[in-house]
Order: structure tokens, then sequence, then C-alpha cells
């Protein structure tokens, strides 16, 4: 006989592992117990020697999904008088595991809240030890009923019955309720009146054609019905969102598949425990409201994840399931926020008292080159780890101004917070300070190094420079976060690479506007070798919401003064010009985003935006994919480096545009010299170092198109390349990027 006391760490709480440990324990005569403690899962097995033995080999191999094992140790302990296996309460303290991301629905809840017969048929609450809500419930560590928000909820007699028996799915299932004892569903008409029947208010308003807000899993969401045109209309004018898509939940694979092009890889994508919107093609038989994405070849679809969802969407094909906030601003999460501003945009509300503990924005993520990547990582994969190879001490990275997460830095992981957007709204701003806050607790990380971006006036920075003084404060430049993003992902922690890192704005160590870069180091820091050649942003910010400012920037270096006024008629364009002379309010800019701008308003596409990357997301849109031919750029090694010179490109981008060229054949002749642009640059730093390992990161590279070409072209040479996968390649990916630099620079 030998006992052993056996501690797990990972990905352990909340994902039933204790049952999974109990069942284990039971099923091979063990005595002792498991109960979670803020070191992870503690286990103590006493037995026969084989027994033990066998306990530990399937402990490793048969973990149940989500649960993750990151570390087991195993110490002999002696014997104890114990003749059974128990479930004990959980104990306090430090906490060294991790918390489960938010799970969609199992099939085995599905089938119970479809079931006329079960006592759980449509209960929107319903949830297991497999699935349900976790990250957004929980208030404290450990993973139990009392420091999540159920704790208001105390179960009935079959529920406890439930999570009592060791045979049931439900056993220990800490947010487990029932229609009974759990929370409770509610529709308010014109969010005043409690409609009788929830479901069928639901169904009456959306054929009516009005909108309904529905809470969700991390925060309520505003839908419609996604084949109503008028109703489409409607949300966009109550939303202010003219031309950004909408998402759209749709109620099975096979819905799907009626209305988009759908790839092994995709379908896998849609149907896995994080549901995330998936970008998809479109059919040209797609009978979704034209209105739904507008100019946009490709659709965000999701497939119902939480219960309210899959019994709404019972009744419809295909509904809109947007944020749920007003424009620009944070998704509503909060039951009196919903009541006090959704009735804005919405007709009347869906929704139950069980609180969201944080918000958490849906992910977002598209099929590139076979590969899944995420475009915005939030519900089912936050707070998941990403692994930090080598790190050993606590350091938060507060992230970039835009598309913000932040990202607390413990052991050899990293902790990426969900998406928290845009920090110069006031109430965003307030949410990432308390949510931060809320990480050191959570995860008991008191900072011992800060992270933070270069430029003096973001919001990141100001509260970075609160630990001034006390703990040591890394600035890190905004494309070599970049840049480090990707190594530290693919583990390459000290390999020397070379970096194209392609956005629309960074601040670059000149004080000027970088993001055409053209990078050479490891992760611990890089030298800049090369970058488009600078133009002035005329007009500031401004340049940004209105390319055509760009374009006349790009045809006055490029082409003349005359040529540039001649395109732009009237008294603003040259008061810009003027002002850019005297560098008034004219930053100079290296920026690849912005030059997708500027072309994309000289060939007439868009010369004014609603929201960010909308002129890039459109010029990419219209590519003709049997045209013929490229631009090029030039390429000019001066004492800074290698210089991008793309003025030749513009004459010719202007003369075939004069000559009657459709804009699907510029957009592609342009988009080819980009990614002959890649090989060339490339290929000049090969030469100089010898390197064949290549990144590729930074929001340019959202674009399906230049990523798989860049990827398959460097490839085909022989370099090795590697992007942003797991990690977004925008600058939701900047706060791991500072991280594991840092980190780096710590050691």
């Amino acid at each position: 006989m030998k006992r052993y006391v056996v501690t797990v760490n990972g990905m352990v709480q909340g994902v039933g592992f204790r049952p999974f440990v109990y069942h284990l324990a039971t099923a091979l005569r063990l005595c002792g117990f498991v109960q979670n403690t803020a070191d992870g899962v503690c286990a103590e097995i006493q037995g026969s020697d084989t027994a033990c033995t066998s306990f530990l080999l399937q402990l490793k191999e048969n973990a149940p999904p989500p649960a993750h094992i990151e570390s087991l140790s195993v110490i002999k302990i002696p014997l104890r008088d114990e003749h059974a296996f128990a479930i004990l309460p959980s104990r306090e303290g430090e906490t060294n595991t991790q918390i489960s991301p938010d799970t969609a629905i199992c099939p085995e809840c599905a089938n119970e809240i479809a079931d006329e017969t079960n006592r759980r048929y449509r209960y929107a609450l319903t949830n297991c030890t497999r699935c349900g809500p976790r990250f957004t419930i929980v208030k404290n560590m450990p993973y139990d009923r009392k420091n999540t928000s159920l704790a208001d909820f105390p179960m009935c007699d079959v529920c406890r019955a439930e999570y009592e028996n060791p045979h049931n799915r439900r056993f220990h299932a800490q947010p487990n309720a029932c229609a009974a004892c759990g929370p409770k569903v509610k529709f308010y008409e014109k969010f005043q009146n409690i409609a009788q029947d929830p479901y069928l208010s639901f169904v009456q308003a959306i054929h009516k054609g009005e909108i309904v807000a529905i809470k969700g899993i991390g925060g309520f969401h505003l839908s419609c019905d996604a084949a109503n045109e008028e109703a489409v209309k409607l949300l966009r004018k109550r939303k202010l969102r003219y031309d950004k898509p909408f998402a759209v939940m749709m109620r099975d694979i096979q819905t799907v598949q009626k209305h988009c092009f759908l790839t092994k890889e995709e379908q896998v994508l849609l149907l896995s425990p994080q549901t995330p919107i998936v970008l998809l093609k479109k059919k040209p038989a797609c009978a979704i409201a034209p209105s739904v994405t507008l100019t946009n070849q490709r659709i965000g679809v999701m497939l119902p994840y939480a219960p309210l969802q899959c019994i709404c969407m019972e009744f419809f094909e295909a509904l809109i399931m947007t944020s749920g906030n007003l424009s620009d601003r944070p998704m509503v999460y909060l039951d009196d926020e919903a009541f006090s501003l959704l009735p804005r945009v919405a007709d009347h509300i869906l929704t139950h008292n069980r609180p969201i503990v944080r918000r958490m924005d849906d992910s977002v993520a598209m099929v590139v080159n076979s590969v899944p990547r995420l475009i915005r990582r939030a519900r089912g994969y936050v707070p998941e780890p990403l692994p930090l190879q080598g790190n050993t001490r606590v350091i938060l990275a507060v992230g970039p101004q835009q598309k913000n997460t932040f990202c607390l830095a413990k052991g050899e992981h990293g902790l990426l917070s969900g998406h928290m957007g845009d920090l110069r709204d006031i109430d965003t701003s307030a949410e990432y300070v308390h949510e931060m806050d809320s990480y050191i607790q959570l995860f008991d990380g008191i900072p011992e190094a800060v992270a933070c971006d270069l430029h003096p006036d973001y919001v990141s920075t100001a509260y970075a420079s609160r630990y001034q003084g006390s703990i040591p404060i890394f600035p890190i430049q905004h494309h070599h976060a970049h840049f480090a993003s990707v190594l530290a992902e693919h583990n390459l922690q000290d390999h020397p690479a070379i970096g194209m890192v392609f956005d629309g704005t960074g601040y670059g160590e000149d004080g000027t506007i970088w993001g055409g870069e053209l990078l050479f180091g490891t992760v611990r820091e890089s030298k800049r070798m090369g970058h488009l050649d600078p133009f002035p942003l005329l007009g500031g910010e401004q340049a940004i919401r209105e390319p055509w400012r760009i374009a006349l920037s790009l045809l006055d270096m490029a082409c003349g003064r005359e040529t540039a006024l001649s395109r732009y008629p009237g008294q603003e364009a040259p008061l810009l010009l003027q002002a850019g002379d005297q560098h008034v309010n004219a930053p100079l800019t290296s920026s690849m985003g912005r030059l997708f701008d500027g072309v994309c308003a000289i060939i007439g596409v868009k010369t004014h935006v609603t929201y960010e990357g909308q002129a890039a997301i459109e010029l990419q849109q219209i590519m003709d994919s049997t045209a013929k031919g490229s631009y090029h750029f030039e390429l000019h090694t001066h004492s800074g480096g290698v210089i991008f010179h793309w003025q030749s490109l513009i004459r010719a981008l202007l003369l075939d545009h004069q000559a009657g060229v459709s804009p699907g054949v510029l957009s592609a002749r342009f988009h080819r010299a980009v990614v002959e642009l890649m090989q060339m640059a490339v290929s000049v730093l090969y030469q100089q170092t010898g390197c064949t390992t290549v990144v590729l990161s930074g929001g340019v590279f959202q674009n399906d198109y230049l990523l798989e070409q860049g990827l398959q072209t460097l490839r085909k040479q022989g370099y090795l390349v590697y992007s942003n996968e797991k990690i977004p390649a925008n600058d939701g990916g900047i706060a791991f990027g500072q991280a594991a630099a840092a980190s780096h620079r710590m050691r």
C-alpha cells in the first residue's frame, strides 16, 4: 500500500476535473480525497502500487476536455486509516491555477432544453460540468458556487441531488440550476411590461421587424431578423452603424452551408466549444438581407452557444447578433445599464437575473491558408493562458490605445485579457482599470514590472506611469511588440528573425507614425532595417476618416501639386497642402495601412470611412483575381536602411485609372505589388544577415490575400515563415508582445 499527494496545475477548475478524479479513484478502488485549492487541484490517493500507477497514468492521458494539465507533482506521504474516496470543500490561498473560459452548450444540455419531457425543457440557463459560463461568473478563487454570481441562488433538492451524485454529469457543477431554483428569464415589452410568455413575445417582436436586446454570456446583443432588410436598416440607423457588417447567428451547421461556402477547418471552428464568429464567404444565393454586410463578400457567422440563444433560434434560420451598445461604446453587460441605455436602439429586452461579472465580447476568427487565426480573442478563449517560455516574473503589459487588451504574465504563461476596445472612450478606460485590478487580485499577480507602448499620450501609458519609481517600467515600441508576439507565440524566444510589420498606426522611435516596417532582431529587441517612404497625413487623424486627404498627399509627392489639385478641386485641398508644407498638423507616416487607404481613394472606391480599416477592406473586396500584371515598389538602400519607394507605383496606378482600367484590376495589381515588396525586402535582409526566419504581423495581415500569398511565396523561396494564429495580428496582440519583450529584458 502507498499514499501520495498529487497536485495538478493548469486548466483544472470549472471543467469537471474533480468529478473525473473521483470516478477514476473509485474505479481503481483507491481511498483518499480531492479538493480545489488556490494551488490547483489537490488529491491524496491511497492503494496498491498498481492502482496508484494506473491512476497517475490515466490522470494525464484521459483528462476531460477542456481540462488541460500544465504541471503535476507527486509526493509520497504516510498511510492513513481511510476506506473511501471523497470530494472535500475547497481551500483558500494563493492562486496558481487557471480558470476555464466560458464554453458553448454541450450536446447533452442542448438535447435537454429541446425535450418536452425533460425538467429542463426550455430552461435558458442550463449547464453542466462540460459547458456553460465560467470566467464571466467568477468573482474569486477557488472556483466554488459561493465565489460566483450563482451564490444567491441556492440549489433545490433535485439540483442538489444531481450535484452530489458522482454518476451525474452535474456532479459538483458549480452553476447548476433549474427553473425551480435558478435565475429566471423575462421579456420586457418596451423595457417595462413583463410578458407572460417570454419566447412567444420574442418571436412576435422579431416577426414584426422589431429589435430585441438579448442577454448573452458576456453581455447583451441586439437582434433582429437577418432576412428582413427593413429591420436591418432600422438597426443600422438606430445604432449609427452605417457601413460596418453585422454578425449573424445561424440555427445550425446546415443553415450555414445553405448560405455560405464552408471549408472543413471553418466547420470545425464553428462547432468548437469556443464558438467564435467565423468570417465566411457568402454564396451567390445567400438569402441574408443585403444590408447585413453591404459590399462585403464575407459574413461573420456564429452558432448558438448559450441555451437562451438555442431556444430563440428554434424559430428562425438566422438572426442579427451584434454587440449591444451605442455607437463606439463598449458592449453593455450590466442589467441597470441595459435598461437605461439600450432603449435608444432596441424595442424590447429578453433578459435574466444571473449577473454577469465581467464583459466578454464574442471572439472573431478567420481561416487563412487552412489555419484558424483569431482576429479578436475573447469569449471561449479568455482567460486560457498562453505559453511564455522562460518567464519567471510577474509582468503587467498594459497594451495599446485601440483594440486594447492587457496581459498579466505570471510564471511561464501570459494571461491575455478579453477585448477592451478604444481607451479614448471614458467608460472603456474606467473598465480597463477595473479589469486589470481584477486580474491582479483573481490570479494573485502583484506586478514586479510594467510594459507599455512608447506613445506618451496613450491612456495605457499614463496608467503604467502610476508605477513610476516603485517597479521597472519597460516602454516597448509598437511594431516590435507585434514582432515579438509572433516569436513568443511560436516559442522562438531567442531566435533571430526578419520581421515584416504592416499596420495603420504605431508610435515610432523617431516620434513619427510608423506602420510599414522591416525589422531584424529577437523577442528582446529589434532594429528598424527598412520602411515605407514617409508621407504627411494632411489634417492629422482626420485623414484616417477621410482617405481622400491621404490620396492628395500621395499624389502631391508622386505626381506634383498641379496633378494633385486637379484631382481634388475646391478650397480645402490647397489649404491642406500649404499646411503640410509648413508641417502644421501633418505628421509623417510610413504606414502601409494608410497607403492602402490612399490607393483606395485615388481609384474612387472610398474617400470617407465610418469605421477603422474600411477603405483597405473595400479595396480588397473589389480585387479582380483574373487581372494580369502588377505595380512595383522601388527599394533604395540609404544610411538609415532600405526605403520602400511608392511614388512610381502611384504614378502607374493613376495613369491606369485615367485610362479607364477597372478598380478591380487596379486593386489586384496593387495587392501583388505589396506581396512582391515583401519578397524583395526579405531578400535584401537575408543577404545582409543570412537569416531565413521571417515573421509577418500587424493589422494589414488580416487581409487574407496578403497573408496567404506572403506565406506561400516566402516559403517557396525557402524561408521559415511565421504569423499570428492564437494571438491577433492586430493591436489585440500587442500586450502579449509587450510582456514577452519585457520578460526577456528582465533576464
